[in-house]
């Protein structure tokens, strides 16, 4: 083994493919240079690589949310979050850095100010008792496309949640 395979053996990582029907989400955390982090999610494995880095993974179908922080002597060079839902096997889908096999991205905002309207946004949905991996999909998706226009989101409700469960339920 050499290259990146005997690297990534010596740090804990397999070297053959991850189980086919999960996707793994690869957390990175050095202290005021990368972060890191999973917001919302229910993992069903976690795999500690080093003090730095772990990896979660998800079945299909679970929505999680990843944020991105980076910094350099300079200052905050990347704000980023998206929130996603976990593909299952041969499932179309984007390629994002530090997912494999990658996902279906719901939502996707660059920039401190986008990404703390998405925490906000987040927060009040817990506020109401709401799981925000229980989230419609859709909901998610509106409010990517309100932030790209520049125009505010609507909020979630217990009776839009009630309606994606009913509608989930019968299989609309």
């Amino acid at each position: 083994m050499t290259g990146l395979a005997a690297a990534s053996a010596r740090a804990g990582r397999a070297v053959h493919a991850p189980p086919e029907d999960l996707t793994q989400v690869e957390l990175v955390w050095i202290e005021k240079q990368i972060e890191h982090w999973i917001r919302f999610g229910r993992e069903v494995r976690e795999q500690v690589l080093d003090r730095r880095r772990r990896v979660l993974f998800f079945p299909p179908g679970t929505t999680f949310a990843l944020v991105r922080w980076a910094a350099n002597e300079h200052g905050t060079v990347l704000s980023r979050l998206d929130i996603l839902r976990a593909v299952g096997p041969g499932e179309p889908c984007q390629t994002i850095a530090t997912i494999t096999p990658g996902g279906d991205i719901l939502l996707r905002v660059d920039g401190w100010p986008k990404v703390e309207r998405v925490l906000q946004h987040i927060d009040a949905i817990e506020t109401i008792d709401i799981d925000p991996a229980e989230v419609a999909p859709d909901h998610w998706r509106h409010v990517h496309n309100r932030l790209a226009a520049g125009e505010t989101p609507r909020a979630y409700t217990m009776q839009r949640h009630r309606a994606f469960l009913m509608r989930r339920e019968i299989g609309v």
